[in-house]
């Protein structure tokens, strides 16, 4: 009986060291929450650091005023995009998506794309579709945050 009871510890104890462990190793990443309540420089700077950690190459967060509504200009794979960031608490209308047509053409990008920390409206989609510009709402952004 004491040899159960001393095995038994023993996996307590490991059970104990591993949760530990894990809940040590998330405390350092940032919780998908947290954008919520960024400003909009620090969401564009959060946006582009996420951006390198999922393989994008010369990031550049841009000037902010006179950017033609492009956040972050960015390359993977070859394919440049020019990209509008927008941390909001409602969804996401056309005029965003309307910003990322006309930057990606100003910059002479490839791709023109939408990051947000929320969902876009219907008509944000249906011009999205219409101009060819990719939109990343919050389930992709928290599927980038959960691969990181």
């Amino acid at each position: 009986m004491n040899e159960i009871l001393q095995y038994l510890m023993i996996i307590l104890i490991i059970g104990l060291c591993i949760a530990g462990f894990l809940i040590l190793r998330k405390r350092g990443r940032r919780k998908p929450d947290d954008v919520d309540v960024m400003e909009g420089h620090d969401f564009e700077l959060f946006c582009a650091d996420l951006l390198r950690s999922k393989g994008f190459l010369e990031v550049e967060v841009t000037k902010g005023s006179g950017d033609y509504g492009i956040d972050i200009l960015a390359e993977k794979d070859g394919i440049t995009y020019a990209i509008q960031c927008k941390c909001y608490g409602t969804p996401v209308g056309v005029k965003a998506v309307q910003e990322a047509y006309a930057g990606r053409d100003y910059y002479d990008c490839m791709v023109g794309a939408v990051l947000t920390n929320q969902y876009f409206t219907k008509p944000a989609v249906e011009a999205a579709k219409k101009l060819k510009i990719l939109l990343w709402d919050r389930g992709y952004l928290d599927s980038m945050l959960d691969e990181s």
